[in-house]
């Protein structure tokens, strides 16, 4: 990436961060000068001299440039690392408030009344998405996790963390894996839980057509009526596209039924997630 790259990025990733435009080519101008005035930052960034002391003021309020009293005035950007956590701590302040004013909004009126619809299935995409679904849907298991591994890239030390403290409150782990590499990897993490290569060969390749490439990349069954497949698909240069995942929840949910049904047949029968409990 050649320099104006990096200053363009730059620019616009402070934008996304919540700066302004003028604001955002102030900072990268002082990031790349020990110190300068408002004639030096105009020309280095192209933003209007009469313009960059109103930027100048708010990048001060928010703590990411000092400013000298002298004649003429001289500005610096703060140390780089400080100013990523202040931008940090801005947005998760932010996200915070966020999340707070949204659940206080009180829900519309339904015309499907109070009744729990079982049989939809919505779409996720994107990893990080479809990750917090899976991490939301651990942290609200009751009573067992199944959990079947695609692809290596899945297992993260904090989904390992997270199954973990699902043994430690109790509850039944079951994970499965392609490979007894990552068997033993994931057994010595999570020790007390049931790990085993499981048969599911469908996870990476189709019995029906030899030229298909995508490829599951986790397979959850939450307390056996709800449910997340996530897959990718690998385009005919090696490229892998975004990886994309269908949720259900429901006992008779059709997906969650045809779901339980296609990963019994990778587990021993003492695992078989559609067998009743008392069997």
């Amino acid at each position: 990436m050649n320099e104006l790259s990096n200053q363009q990025q730059s620019i616009e990733l402070l934008q996304q961060l919540g700066l302004k435009e003028y604001e955002a080519r102030c900072f990268v101008a002082l990031a790349r000068l020990p110190k300068g005035t408002a004639k030096g930052i105009s020309e280095t960034s192209e933003v209007p001299r009469t313009r960059v002391y109103d930027a100048i003021r708010v990048l001060e309020t928010k703590g990411l440039v000092e400013i000298q009293h002298s004649n003429p005035q001289q500005f610096r950007a703060v140390p780089i690392e400080e100013a990523a956590e202040t931008l940090r701590q801005e947005y998760e302040s932010r996200t915070d408030t966020l999340v707070e004013a949204l659940a206080a909004i009180e829900p519309a009126e339904s015309n499907g009344g109070d009744e729990e619809i079982t049989h939809e299935v919505w779409a996720l995409s994107g990893p990080t998405a479809i990750t917090n679904r899976t991490q939301q849907l651990i942290d609200a298991a009751g009573q067992e996790i199944v959990f079947i591994i695609g692809r290596d890239e899945v297992v993260t030390e904090k989904l390992l963390e997270q199954l973990q403290e699902a043994l430690n409150t109790g509850l039944t782990v079951l994970i499965g894996t392609q490979t007894e590499d990552i068997r033993e990897r994931i057994a010595e993490a999570v020790p007390n839980a049931e790990v085993f290569v499981s048969g599911l060969e469908w996870l990476n390749s189709s019995p029906l057509e030899v030229d298909d490439n995508t490829t599951i990349s986790r397979l959850v069954l939450i307390d056996k009526n709800t449910i997340l497949v996530s897959s990718v698909h690998e385009t005919d240069t090696g490229e892998i596209e975004t990886e994309k995942a269908v949720f259900g929840r429901g006992f008779d949910n059709g997906i969650v039924v045809i779901a339980r049904r296609l990963m019994a047949t990778g587990l021993p029968r003492r695992q078989d997630p559609d067998m009743p409990d008392d069997e």
